[in-house]
């Protein structure tokens, strides 16, 4: 190879390497799976213990643990909504309203916000608060729901995963649906 082409060669190779070096690269951000989940579909489910229904998402299963305990599992979400029920006796309504509260406040040093949303359906005796906590929080979503007379029940959701609310966001916005849904269709039964 002649001395000029080699030269030549040389700039050109510089030239080819100064031009990639130019561009500004910047580093991608980390992703995340994109979760697409199948539409819920609902059947009543009724507590065997304390006598009221609500719609359950078909792909949920409940364990009921004890009498005043059950858990709706979500295995492909790898998440559980614990639900707890207590009997509401002449003195005790103001007790189990700030245990609620005190639950879901807990979780605020981890949480960005917390969105509360009040809930009342007085043909059905239903009343309670709903809890949106956003943040890297143990826990995303959160209700309690009483009668003022007999009944309360709270629930809160949980993943078997290090909270990263970006990473668990499609699971946790369809599972808030349906405890939204488990809220707005629950029913005490009327004895």
């Amino acid at each position: 190879m002649h001395k000029h082409t080699r030269q030549l060669l040389w700039v050109f190779i510089s030239l080819l390497f100064f031009a990639s070096c130019s561009k500004n690269n910047t580093p991608k951000p980390n992703a995340y799976l994109a979760l697409n989940y199948p539409e819920a579909k609902y059947s009543t489910y009724k507590n065997s213990f304390h006598n009221f229904t609500f719609d359950l998402n078909n792909l949920a299963a409940v364990k009921e643990v004890k009498p005043t305990a059950f858990e709706i599992h979500y295995p492909l979400m790898k998440a559980t909504v614990f639900l707890n029920f207590k009997t509401v006796t002449n003195d005790n309504l103001d007790a189990l309203l700030k245990d609620a509260q005190k639950l879901t406040y807990e979780h605020f040093i981890k949480a960005d916000e917390i969105v509360e949303q009040p809930y009342l359906n007085d043909d059905e005796k239903v009343f309670g608060m709903f809890y949106n906590v956003k943040g890297n929080a143990a826990t995303n979503v959160q209700f309690y729901a009483t009668d003022s007379t007999k009944n309360f029940l709270t629930a809160s959701l949980y993943f078997y995963a290090q909270p990263n609310f970006d990473s668990i966001l499609p699971a946790a916005q369809y599972i808030q649906e349906d405890m939204r849904q488990i809220l707005e269709s629950l029913r005490w039964e009327k004895k």
